[in-house]
């Protein structure tokens, strides 16, 4: 690529939407809008620009390593939010004392990540973020993945395109302390498990060595990755009692009780590496395994005294853009029809355009997406422009319809023509 088409470009890892990829993208945000709304979330948002301070003590110091960051003018450490959650969890905090819980909200955040860009991974994105707050029941989990995958349908998929893995980390203690793993190792283990797929086995086992855990303990941790259902997993506990297994059973319950059991499956690797879940975790992943992950998600609880709040219970997800962009992409469902809505209005001559006004101006009142031509044109100009942009329907004036008093509205797909009163 030439040096002036370098400086043309988006910065690396950035993104561009011209208009024909605003109308595939604006699809895709009414459709997470709408399963949001449809299962009783609210919207909500906030500044784009986080304090970075915040964000450490979420995430740690590793995530300035991460994070576009810079000092202010009055030399405060300030970042574009690579997330929401931290935003979310402020938020929250600073009026927790007012706000009836449980919370149910929503948003759709531009977030910013310096990373390297992979496919499926971007340096910024659009995310979808439902969060429950004030909730033990696990009715919350189930809601939120229940919203997720709606929005999955109604994007075109079918439960047979993806599937959503679920698993606990509470569970999963249950189940290291049932194999003989003590308490002290667990945390190293999720870690090291997380990686599981990225890295190879031998690669675990040094994670693991490097964390103190015996070869011994290293077998009965791999061991527990074998485990395929929640029947394996009651013989494995026994007669120990895990309210960690509960939980997991009733969610899988009410997904079911919701008739996506097809698309749900218990999958014990799935760890999320992020240090704050402590319960349910889930993420989804098309079923081809072509793709990054759709959404993930999970119960957290500590997030709120973090950030300086009252400790309180919340239930997470984040349903990324890019992903599930390509995902449609690759299933010819990634559609820009929305253009296919509107009308345009075009007229011969200049004694044409009060008239082209007007019955613009009358369907745009009736609700109409109308583009109003901005000078005259000549018949095979104006529907050859009206083709190329893919208008629904098209008006041409001309002072033959103008001395009738009616013109014709022509559907440009089936060519089937209605006329409109200019009186």
């Amino acid at each position: 690529m030439s040096k002036d088409k370098q400086s043309l470009a988006a910065p690396r890892g950035m993104r561009d939407f011209y208009p024909s990829d605003m109308a595939a993208q604006m699809r895709l945000f009414d459709t997470w809008r709408s399963a949001a709304e449809q299962y009783g979330f609210q919207r909500y948002d906030a500044c784009v620009v986080e304090s970075l301070d915040l964000l450490k003590r979420k995430a740690g110091e590793e995530i300035v390593d991460q994070t576009y960051w810079f000092r202010d003018k009055s030399d405060r450490e300030l970042a574009l939010r690579p997330e929401m959650t931290p935003t979310l969890a402020r938020m929250v905090a600073a009026r927790q004392g007012s706000l009836e819980m449980p919370i149910k909200w929503y948003t759709i955040a531009q977030c910013f990540r310096y990373e390297r860009t992979t496919r499926g991974r971007k340096r910024e994105h659009y995310q979808l973020n439902l969060d429950i707050i004030g909730e033990t029941a696990v009715t919350a989990e189930v809601e939120v993945i229940a919203s997720a995958v709606n929005a999955l349908l109604a994007l075109g998929l079918t439960q047979s395109d993806f599937r959503v893995r679920i698993s606990s980390r509470a569970l999963l203690s249950d189940i290291l302390t049932a194999g003989g793993i003590a308490p002290d190792h667990h945390a190293a283990t999720f870690l090291a498990l997380d990686k599981r797929g990225k890295l190879a086995d031998d690669k675990i086992k040094e994670l693991l060595t490097d964390a103190g855990v015996s070869a011994e303990t290293q077998t009965a941790v791999f061991a527990v990755l074998t485990l395929t259902n929640l029947n394996e997993v009651r013989t494995l506990l026994g007669d120990r009692d895990s309210q960690a297994l509960r939980d997991l059973e009733d969610c899988m319950a009410g997904l079911t009780a919701y008739g996506l059991e097809e698309c749900v499956t218990f999958d014990i690797s799935v760890i999320r590496g992020l240090a704050y879940y402590t319960g349910i975790v889930f993420e989804a992943f098309d079923v081809a395994g072509k793709f990054r992950a759709i959404f993930g998600g999970g119960r957290y609880d500590n997030l709120l005294a973090s950030v300086g709040g009252r400790p309180q219970t919340g239930v997470g997800l984040g349903f990324g853009d890019v992903v599930v962009a390509e995902l449609l992409a690759d299933k010819g469902l990634l559609t820009e029809d929305g253009a296919r809505s509107r009308v345009t209005v075009g007229y011969m001559a200049p004694e044409q355009q009060d008239a082209a006004v007007k019955v613009a101006a009358t369907l745009r009142a009736d609700g109409e997406q109308v583009d109003l031509a901005l000078h005259a044109e000549k018949p095979r100009a104006f529907f050859s422009r009206a083709d190329k942009r893919a208008f629904a329907r098209g008006v041409y004036i001309g002072p033959d319809d103008v001395a009738s008093g009616q013109v014709r509205i022509k559907d440009l797909v089936t060519r089937e023509e209605e006329t409109l009163d200019l009186g």
